[in-house]
């Protein structure tokens, strides 16, 4: 396959990992980041009484206005047994079939439902396919984050204008008192495909997808050091985007050239992977830098990703932890055979303020653990 479950290492397959400390712009121009550095706090986000937040992460549910009822099957058991604060649905939650705005509307109803019938505060980044209907149904990432940001339970705010992308966005979680935050979540449009060309030269024999941007990068370490200003403080957090880094890659080989299968059982060891990789990796052609950006900053304590459905794996690559969350969608594609559909899941997050990091343990689950096939 060329395109598209946390454990402690040495245990089996079903535990989790408790987390040790450790310019080219799509479609706007770029703007200095310091002019936009800071977004409004929602204040719905709060740790619970007893310091305890817990966050369920979807990806690529990728379907339309007919939605495939193990989907939506899924994610309601996903709710109902871990019972998250948040939920995040971390791109490519739709993707062409929708012919018209209503039915575009449609398809992102489905995808509310689930957390809107329960009262669960969500929030989306947007994907690689999210916009494959705009050529016939008129509607794109800004027309679409309108209609998502409609919702009572949606905790999008309008995002930073001025800088690439739609919807990129970061949001205070307060402790349990509200008195101050405790952490942070980065949530950013990572982008579809790639230009056709660049300087005249096209991508052939190069990724095809899209990469973060320079002002993304940037927008996120200027707001990173004004929140430290701002707060007397670093904010741990946890950063979301659709499309994986090249770091991702380097991670699982511990080699950014060699790709043997010595490296990887090397890496195992040095950077405590768990879990499945079906396929190559697929960030964009170029590597955005901001892996850098985050070693710099020293806030971020995982980015999390989609985008490649058979890839549920996690490790720690120098101090931050790099994870793949499965397909929850049932009709994108998954792994071949009567495999198939074995890896659709979801990965959860628990968060303890009383932890230094606050990022404690994180896990996969399945739908096969509910009995959907």
């Amino acid at each position: 396959m060329n395109r598209r479950h946390l454990i402690k290492p040495g245990v089996t397959e079903t535990a989790s990992t408790t987390f040790v400390s450790t310019n080219l712009s799509r479609n706007s121009a770029p703007a200095e980041p310091t002019e936009h550095a800071m977004l409004p706090v929602h204040s719905k986000l709060q740790f619970n009484p007893d310091g305890t937040f817990k966050i369920v992460q979807f990806n690529d549910s990728q379907d339309d206005g007919n939605i495939d009822p193990r989907t939506l099957q899924l994610m309601e058991k996903v709710l109902d047994e871990e019972k998250p604060d948040l939920v995040v649905h971390n791109g490519d939650m739709i993707a062409g079939g929708c012919d018209t705005p209503d039915e575009v509307r449609n398809a992102i109803d489905h995808i509310a439902q689930p957390m809107e019938k329960k009262r669960i505060n969500w929030v989306i980044t947007f994907g690689n396919h999210d916009e494959d209907h705009a050529p016939t149904s008129g509607l794109d990432e800004e027309a679409m984050l309108d209609i998502y940001r409609s919702y009572p339970h949606n905790v999008n705010l309008p995002g930073v204008k001025g800088i690439t992308g739609t919807g990129n966005m970061h949001l205070l979680i307060w402790n349990c008192t509200g008195g101050k935050p405790v952490f942070n979540l980065w949530l950013l449009d990572s982008g579809r495909c790639a230009p056709k060309t660049i300087a005249g030269q096209d991508f052939t024999g190069y990724p095809k997808w899209d990469w973060l941007r320079f002002d993304q990068v940037s927008w996120y370490y200027e707001t990173s050091k004004k929140l430290e200003r701002q707060f007397g403080r670093k904010i741990p957090s946890l950063m979301f985007i659709h499309i994986p880094l090249w770091e991702f890659r380097f991670m699982w080989y511990a080699s950014v050239d060699e790709r043997r299968d010595e490296n990887h059982a090397y890496a195992v060891q040095k950077h405590h992977i768990v879990g499945e990789r079906n396929e190559d990796e697929s960030p964009g052609p170029f590597n955005s830098g901001m892996f850098a950006a985050i070693l710099e900053r020293g806030d971020v304590k995982g980015v999390f990703c989609g985008h490649d459905h058979v890839n549920t794996y996690v490790g720690n690559y120098y101090g931050v932890w790099l994870g793949y969350s499965g397909s929850v969608g049932f009709r994108s594609y998954g792994l071949p055979g009567a495999e198939k559909n074995r890896l659709r899941g979801a990965r959860v997050f628990h968060l303890d303020e009383n932890c230094d990091d606050v990022l404690v343990e994180t896990h996969m689950v399945f739908a096969k653990d509910y009995g959907i096939q």
